[in-house]
């Protein structure tokens, strides 16, 4: 029998609930030519139509692309106008014009610590190069499709629509009411914002050292070599210094979950998925809740980045998908040997070549209120541009300079592999969609379809760097960097290659999209019907029964998983064994949405009984801190009594438990902390673990982290909701949740934002997806900072509040849903 599509006609009760919108189908709503839905595939509204239901998700319906676009970018503008123009700003490298030079370029993106300046020159570069506008001419896959472009099209009609409709001056959010930079946005706006976003991978780390790039003064005389043993020396503490930078970066920026369970792991349907991606909670990636639907064409729901006409995470009638940050570094370095008598000049196979200069210059608003002007000498190699730091991390620019290639620089792609990943209809479809646009930027995916099919892949834009051309081409410091020799959890093997050969660029592969990309078929990917899963460790243990292996670029094998990963793999394989002591076996939406939401800490599991048994075991209950004796005497009950090792928001202990994992890691690897069981190969899931309670470290942490909660007036014993919340419209709400070093999934992160402590990033939009044999997907979802920005909308925290007591969303998908929504509430964009 053949399965039904949802967008047919209404029942009659829900006839009469929808007659009251008015004048909807006289306007050319979704009730023309049917009572509340499209009468049949590909008859859409004359005119786009935004359906608002609860909490202010809008379902946005058309009959063709520009017109969905159209929708989108009106509803976007009236939710976040204030983000997005400051993101228009950005990309147009105006920052310093209008706000300064000083200011931080990400407000409230606690990773992001470059000024306006920097990313004024950054972008303007990038501008002047013409680097976007030739990526939107070339033509698909390279360049943007057609429809890529009629989407993008209406969106700036739309968004352009609703600022003129408002007013600068009239605007609701006060972060940017009247401001002069609030403007109508062209279509070159919008695609320059999609290039920022792809390239974020590298520029997060390089931006600041490319824009401060100059050669050290020339000495008079070329100095001498250092030894083979200084040599050594150097390149250890300098990749030493990358590793600790990039660790640091990543737990403090992005991360993901994703799981998706086939027909063997699910209970009374064929698959579901997981949607967990750990996002900024202020500023340009904040992620944006929306149906989007053309009749017979597409109809898919789900979040995207702000200003994208398209959903990046979400599912349509037949697959739902995820995507989790990798551990593929979007770049590479090359160590060019440079003439210390003129550092502008460097050489390649044996003869010297002048690197390019650029004069690159930015208007600066002064403090006196006038505009001046700044320029800036950049320069480049042919391998790319000169960076003199990575991550924070110095490269000096002396005896040889680092040039940076970025593998997305020329990547527009990933707009089509969105609009194709919103239209797939399996797994299979998910996979050559990746394989046929190599546009995803420094994200695995993962996806479950109808079918019952459950994908892990990790395919996407990856520089071309064989195991062979890496063991060729290596430096001293890339060698280490690059191997599993000094491995953090998540950091990706970045490679530093010899630039004085020129073989050793990155060379073309016939099966690749573009030039320097590693053939797509050599990627990694995994189709199950019991799981696949990801938690921002590399593809070897996407599902245990099979480890993977591929190119070490793409990440490590045969190495500890963080246990963030051990969490969602160990939940995964018990609730589907039926092990976990919950009723029966498999997943379902309850017992998904609990596996997030239980906020379990596998650190707790794994170290709670040792250290409490250190605590009990102190004489007198003191130990000495830094000169001083701490009492940790009332600690050893607080956390004896913890027994659930959870970081709900009504947890007591939790807090100190955290604060002393803080203390005891700093960062550093799970299995360098002070276990007697050390890791092995052979049981990656279990292992290490029996921390050690007679360790000095451990009871150092303890020491610290009872000190450190007394010195900030907070009791031992605080409830996390006392401590661990956000605040909106002067409420304060509690937020469950902990750092990714606990294992926890629900991965919440504190830090200062405008002086106060607040989220700065981690679970962002959440979606649990069911498929049944037939009948429409069972979804429900949550948005944890809520649609809007604006702290003037009724929707800037109603789902915040919904998170914080972990609850959730049932979602409205079908046309039937929709109308039936008491929230109900219809633009007509005529």
């Amino acid at each position: 029998m053949a399965r039904r599509r949802f967008i047919g006609r209404l029942p009659v009760a829900v006839v009469a609930a929808v007659a009251v919108i008015g004048t909807m189908a006289a306007a050319g709503s979704p009730a023309a030519g049917s009572p509340g839905g499209p009468a049949a595939a590909g008859q859409g509204p004359d005119q786009p139509t935004i359906r608002y239901t609860e909490y202010g998700i809008p379902h946005i319906i058309a009959s063709n692309w520009e017109g969905l676009g159209t929708g989108y970018g009106y509803a976007a503008a009236k939710d976040n106008i204030c983000a997005l123009a400051d993101t228009y700003l950005m990309v147009n490298a105006q920052r310093s014009r209008h706000l300064g030079p000083d200011g931080k370029a990400s407000p409230g993106e606690n990773q992001n610590t470059t000024t306006n300046l920097n990313s004024d020159l950054y972008f303007q570069r990038m501008n002047d190069d013409r680097v976007v506008e030739r990526l939107i001419d070339q033509p698909a896959p390279n360049g943007p499709e057609p429809k890529v472009k009629e989407a993008i099209r209406g969106y700036v009609k739309g968004y352009n629509r609703y600022l003129a409709e408002t007013g600068a001056h009239n605007i609701s959010d006060p972060a940017c009411r009247g401001a002069a930079w609030v403007r109508p946005i062209t279509e070159l706006d919008v695609y320059r914002h999609a290039h920022a976003e792809i390239i974020m991978g590298s520029a997060d780390a390089l931006l600041d050292g490319q824009v401060n790039a100059a050669p050290a003064v020339a000495p008079a005389a070329a100095p001498p070599a250092p030894s083979a043993e200084a040599a050594a020396k150097t390149a250890a503490e300098t990749a030493a210094k990358i590793r600790d930078a990039m660790a640091a970066g990543r737990q403090q920026s992005m991360g993901s979950n994703a799981l998706a369970v086939g027909s063997q792991g699910v209970s009374g349907a064929t698959g579901m998925m997981l949607a967990n991606p750990h996002f900024p909670w202020q500023g340009k990636n904040r992620m944006w809740q929306s149906q989007l639907t053309i009749p017979g064409e597409v109809n898919v729901v789900g979040a995207s980045l702000l200003g994208f006409p398209a959903v990046n995470i979400g599912h349509n009638d037949d697959v739902a998908w995820s995507h989790t940050v990798a551990t593929v570094a979007p770049f590479g370095l090359f160590d060019v040997q440079v003439d210390p008598l003129n550092p502008t000049d460097y050489l390649v196979d044996g003869a010297w070549q002048p690197m390019t200069s650029q004069q690159v210059a930015v208007d600066v608003l002064k403090a006196d209120g006038s505009v001046g002007r700044v320029t800036r000498t950049l320069w480049s190699t042919r391998y790319g541009p000169i960076t003199t730091s990575m991550q924070g991390v110095p490269l000096p620019w002396v005896v040889s300079a680092h040039a940076v290639r970025d593998v997305n620089r020329d990547n527009l792609r990933a707009l089509n592999t969105w609009f194709h990943l919103d239209q797939a209809k399996d797994v299979h479809e998910v996979v050559n969609t990746l394989e046929t646009t190599q546009g995803v930027p420094f994200f695995n995916t993962v996806a479950a379809d109808r079918k019952g099919n459950a994908l892990y892949a990790d395919i996407q834009a990856t520089p071309n760097i064989t195991d062979e051309h890496a063991g060729s081409c290596l430096t001293q410091t890339g060698q280490l960097l690059f191997n599993q020799a000094l491995r953090l959890p998540n950091v990706p093997p970045v490679s530093i290659f010899d630039g004085k050969r020129s073989a050793c660029d990155w060379p073309d592969d016939p099966n690749a999209v573009a030039p320097g990309l590693l053939d797509p078929h050599k990627q990694p990917r995994l189709i199950r019907s019991d799981f696949a899963g990801n938690a921002n460790d590399s593809p070897w243990l996407a599902n245990p029964e099979q480890p993977l292996s591929y190119p070490r670029v793409m990440g490590d094998t045969a190495a500890p998983r963080s246990l963030r990963t051990q969490e969602l793999i160990l939940t995964a394989q018990n609730r589907i064994n039926g092990t976990d002591g919950l009723p029966g076996r498999g997943f379902t939406p309850e017992t998904m949405r609990q596996l997030l939401f239980a906020d379990n800490s596998r650190a707790a599991d794994l170290a709670l009984d040792a250290t409490v048994r250190m605590c009990q075991s102190v004489p007198f209950g003191l130990i000495l801190v830094d000169g001083n004796l701490v009492n940790v005497s009332e600690a050893c009950p607080i956390l004896a009594a913890w027994r659930s090792h959870d970081f709900t928001a009504d947890s007591r202990g939790s807090w100190l438990f955290e604060n002393y994992w803080y203390f005891l890691g700093g960062g550093q690897a799970v299995e360098k902390m002070p276990w007697r069981v050390p890791f092995d190969p052979k049981d990656p899931l279990h292992t290490p673990n029996s921390l050690d309670p007679g360790s000095s470290a451990v009871r150092d942490a303890f020491g610290r982290a009872v000190l450190a909660l007394r010195n900030a007036g907070v009791p031992l014993n605080a409830p996390l909701s006392a401590v661990q919340k956000v605040t909106r419209g002067g409420e304060e709400i509690p937020i469950h949740g902990s750092l990714t070093e606990l294992g926890v999934l629900n991965v919440v992160t504190p830090g200062l934002v405008d002086g106060r402590l607040d989220i700065v990033f981690g679970s962002s939009f959440i979606q649990v997806v069911r498929f049944t044999a037939d009948g429409p997907p069972q979804t429900s979802s949550v948005l944890a900072y809520s649609q809007s920005a604006d702290p003037t909308s009724p929707h800037h925290a109603d789902q915040t509040k919904l998170f914080s007591t972990g609850r959730w969303v049932t979602e409205r998908f079908t046309e039937e849903q929709i109308a039936a929504s008491p929230a109900l509430e219809v633009k007509v964009l005529s």
